[in-house]
């Protein structure tokens, strides 16, 4: 029977792993072809992560209404899934998302997600307003679902380059999923997003370590043989608690 990390002598005292992009891209191929973890299993576990994780850092008595408006701002790709997610649990837990999905996959699992959000009854935006003034009127905070650590900023094209234009400039809070649109993977964030909450999945990228806001990781549900084999070092988890505050 394998032991848990927390059941070796000593794991406590060395440092979280900060991942780079091919060690996350790695342990994710590992979770799905020799874990047999579907692809929406996986995005289902972080997209329940981080609405939780954005419950914690914003309860709903902190802003003021009982149903505050979160604006959930969705790329193509994986992490656009997971924000579709996301925006379906904040419904459940009593918050009023809206969906900016510009360019959808034709992929069956995103219209998949896509669907079960419409069926919540949470609406969609047919357009970013270019007014900031509108956006920070209009919601009490953003989730930013945009870009994950498999796109390159470098090659970052219309719409999204306008999104992360005008989600640079709003002054509601902004939480990013996994990492901030527009960063690199490896450091380079000067062309990126500024957050006040990062939701960590599996484990930090490095991109992360002198990330200043409010920083949450979401990786208990980790193998323990993929955990030893990458020396992640995860922090203990509280309780039955899915998440950990860093």
């Amino acid at each position: 029977m394998n032991q848990g990390p927390t059941e070796r002598e000593g794991e406590s005292a060395e440092p979280l792993r900060y991942l780079s992009k091919l060690e996350a891209v790695a342990i994710e191929t590992e979770l799905l072809k020799d874990y047999r973890f579907g692809k929406q299993q996986l995005i289902e576990i972080w997209g329940h992560a981080c609405a939780i994780a954005i419950v914690k850092a914003f309860p709903l008595s902190s802003l003021g209404k009982r149903q505050p408006t979160v604006l959930v701002v969705c790329g193509p790709g994986q992490n656009g899934c997971i924000g579709l997610v996301c925006a379906r649990h904040l419904r459940i837990f009593e918050y009023a998302p809206t969906i900016f999905y510009p360019k959808r996959s034709s992929d069956s699992l995103n219209q998949d997600l896509m669907v079960q959000c419409e069926r919540m009854d949470i609406p969609s935006l047919s357009y970013l307003p270019t007014e900031v003034q509108l956006l920070n009127d209009a919601y009490n905070l953003v989730v930013d679902a945009v870009l994950g650590p498999e796109a390159d900023p470098a090659e970052l094209g219309e719409p999204h380059a306008g999104i992360l234009l005008t989600l640079k400039q709003v002054k509601i809070p902004i939480a990013s999923l996994d990492m901030p649109s527009g960063w690199e993977v490896e450091g380079d964030n000067a062309d990126g997003i500024n957050p006040e909450v990062l939701i960590s999945l599996i484990a930090p990228k490095k991109c992360a370590v002198g990330f200043s806001g409010k920083h949450y990781l979401a990786g208990r549900f980790l193998p323990f043989d993929i955990q030893r084999k990458y020396e992640l070092n995860l922090p203990e988890y509280s309780g039955t608690d899915c998440l950990v505050e860093l």
